[in-house]
C-alpha cells in the first residue's frame, strides 16, 4: 500500500509535500502525521530545499484528523508525549523553509490548522474552511485556537472555534485567513506565482510568520533612536 504522504523535491529547491489519502478525503492520521514530521526534518535538512509546498490529493485539501483513531493511544499521557516528541507545529512555526498551502474543498480541522502555520495559502473558490471539533465536543487541539486569533478577526475567529460553522473562500479572504482565491481552473498557476515569489525573496515571504512567534503579550520593540 503506498504511503499516504508523498514527498518531491524538484530542481527549484521546492518540496511538494502531498496529502494522498482521497478516500478518506486526506483525513490526517498517525502515520500522516509521521510522516508529515519525518518530511519537514527532511526538508529542513537538505540544504537545497527552499519552499515547501502543501497539497491534498483529491477532491479536497484535508477534512481534518482521523477521528476514526481517537482514544485508541494506550493513555493520554503516551499520547501527549507523542504530540511532544514529533510537534509538527512547531516545526511548522520555526521552520526554515517558506511554506505555503494549496486549498481546495474542504479544509476543516487539521486541514486548515497546517495552513494557519504556513507563510501563504493560496485557495481555490471552492474552498471551504472550518474548525468543526465543538461539534465532537472539544476544541481544536493543533493551534486553532492560537493561531486564528492571531490571523482573523478575533469575533471571527471565536465564532469559528465555537460554533464549527464553515466559512466558504470569498470570506476568508476578506478576513485574511487566505491570501488569495482564484478560480479551481487557475489554482496551480496561482501557487505557482506564490512560489516564484518566495524563491525571489524567502525572507519577505516568511516575515509574517516570524510576527507571530511573538506572543500576544509581546510588545512590539521599541523604535532606534534617531
Amino acid at each position: 500500500m503506498p504511503d499516504p504522504v508523498r514527498f518531491a523535491i524538484d530542481a527549484r529547491g521546492v518540496a511538494t509535500i502531498t496529502l494522498d489519502r482521497p478516500a478518506r478525503r486526506n483525513a490526517i492520521n498517525l502515520q500522516m502525521r509521521d510522516l508529515l514530521w519525518e518530511y519537514l526534518c527532511a526538508a529542513a535538512d537538505i540544504p537545497d530545499v527552499r519552499v515547501i509546498l502543501f497539497r491534498g490529493e483529491g477532491p479536497c485539501f484535508s477534512a481534518g484528523a482521523d477521528i476514526s483513531e481517537f482514544g485508541t493511544a494506550p493513555s493520554i499521557i503516551a499520547a501527549r508525549h507523542a504530540r511532544h516528541d514529533r510537534d509538527i507545529w512547531w516545526q511548522l512555526l520555526t521552520h526554515r523553509c517558506v511554506t505555503i498551502a494549496r486549498m481546495h474543498g474542504y479544509c476543516y480541522g487539521a486541514g486548515l490548522e497546517l495552513p494557519l502555520f504556513c507563510d501563504r495559502r493560496i485557495a481555490a473558490d471552492d474552498a471551504r474552511l472550518a474548525l468543526p471539533e465543538v461539534s465532537l465536543a472539544y476544541i481544536p487541539s493543533a493551534g486553532g485556537t492560537q493561531m486564528l486569533p492571531r490571523i482573523a478577526p478575533p469575533g471571527v475567529a471565536a465564532h469559528m472555534i465555537l460554533t464549527g460553522e464553515p466559512v466558504g473562500a470569498a470570506a476568508a479572504l476578506r478576513w485574511g485567513i487566505v491570501d488569495r482565491v482564484v478560480p479551481q481552473a487557475d489554482l496551480d498557476a496561482a501557487v505557482e506565482d506564490a512560489i516564484a515569489a518566495a524563491l525571489a525573496d524567502p525572507v519577505a515571504a516568511r516575515a509574517r510568520r516570524l510576527r507571530l512567534l511573538r506572543t500576544a503579550d509581546t510588545p512590539e520593540p521599541p523604535a532606534p533612536l534617531p
